[in-house]
């Protein structure tokens, strides 16, 4: 019980600097539009005067940015990426940054909140662990996005001769042709002068190469996470918070025999997530808020999906005692030291899941014909057992 309530404890802890850091990144987005649209507040504090005004309104930019930034930061650490934890402790002191350097009264709330986000996020620093935050594609994409950026800033930058006088003043400016370029925008008002004949091959190359690029990176970097939502609607994923999750409790199977089981577990509190092959029955597990993974529970990935790793116990009822042992096979070879509970269907299979690595089998079939057997001889009275059991 102690250990519950500790994880409890933990998960408590991890989820509230999620919100933290989510909060902020609303009120940094918040702040700087109000900076950026609303005359500053000063606090008439001897900063207010050190501050020049073009810092502020370049501050107040950023901090918009920064919001941008936190939430994906938001993002990366509720499905437990290291990633996300290390962006964390970056942005979240640039965010208290901002928020003085604003020198603001509506900037206040994000300057504490920035801080106060810091330490939740920095002693949680075991529950993100996950590092495969991108896919070997995904950072091929991002490369060639980043490179591309890269060509056309520096390439606008050394021809800026050759651009409309004014249009290219400062490196920025030929990263705003770069984005603008690639993005497909083009406003119209960085383009090469006429008869500038390498400025116009330049943008034809910057062209070609800028819109590949973005259009690959966001195919492939938010081509998942759409699909993803999609699933998780159809019934085919379990929900994002399942990556938080740690000793929790694996449920192959949903059928009469494992409804019991999931009813008992959610009564308790006790985190689980349950894996069938039935999408029909996936979807209406996820009516009832109930976590899912559709895939055959006899192989890696599932099992590697819902946190076999990190599991406590794994359940297996699929009433296919074939399905079964396979099934404590994999999560055996997967996971040595995860308890492994058994449902045999047939009586006879009970020694042979024993064999593959369960923990414990159970015949519900003979199980049920004892206490009938014994209650129908007056030796026990099962409803009593029942009822205290249910109670415990």
């Amino acid at each position: 019980m102690a250990d519950e309530r500790g994880i409890g404890s933990r998960l408590f802890r991890v989820r509230f600097a999620l919100l933290l850091v989510t909060v902020t990144a609303v009120i940094s987005f918040v702040t700087g539009l109000a900076a950026i649209g609303l005359e500053a507040l000063d606090l008439g504090v001897a900063l207010a005067g050190v501050v020049p005004q073009a810092v502020k309104t370049t501050v107040a930019f950023t901090a918009v940015l920064t919001g941008f930034l936190l939430l994906v930061t938001a993002y990366l650490l509720r499905h437990r990426f290291e990633a996300g934890w290390y962006t964390a402790l970056l942005l979240l002191p640039l965010s208290a940054l901002q928020g003085v350097l604003l020198v603001s009264a509506y900037s206040v709330p994000l300057v504490v909140l920035s801080l106060a986000a810091i330490p939740g996020v920095y002693f949680n620093r075991s529950a993100f662990d996950r590092q495969d935050w991108l896919t070997t594609s995904q950072q091929a994409a991002l490369g060639a996005l980043v490179g591309s950026l890269a060509y056309g800033t520096a390439g606008a930058w050394f021809l800026r001769e050759q651009f409309v006088r004014g249009a290219i003043d400062a490196p920025v400016d030929a990263f705003y042709f770069a984005v603008v370029t690639a993005s497909t925008v083009g406003y119209g008002d960085v383009t090469p002068v006429p008869g500038s004949n390498v400025a116009r091959l330049f943008t034809l190359t910057y062209l070609v190469v800028g819109i590949a690029s973005f259009t690959a990176a966001l195919g492939t970097l938010l081509g998942p996470a759409i699909e993803a939502r999609f699933a998780s609607a159809l019934g085919t994923m379990t929900d994002s918070s399942l990556e938080l999750l740690d000793d929790h409790v694996i449920v192959v199977g949903f059928s009469d025999l494992t409804e019991p089981i999931v009813s008992e577990l959610d009564r308790q509190e006790i985190p689980f997530v349950v894996i069938t092959r039935h999408p029909e029955r996936a979807s209406a597990l996820r009516e009832r808020d109930i976590d899912v993974y559709t895939g055959d529970p006899s192989s890696d990935e599932p099992l590697h999906a819902v946190g076999i790793e990190r599991a406590r116990a794994l359940i297996t009822a699929t009433e296919d005692d074939a399905q079964d042992a396979l099934a404590v096979l994999t999560a055996r070879e997967l996971n040595p030291d995860v308890r492994i509970v058994a449902a045999a269907t047939d009586a006879d299979n009970q020694r042979k899941l024993k064999r593959a690595g369960a923990d414990t089998v159970i015949s519900p079939a003979v199980l049920g014909g004892h206490l009938l057997a014994l209650s129908a001889s007056g030796s026990i009275d099962t409803e009593q057992i029942a009822a205290r059991v249910l109670r415990e």
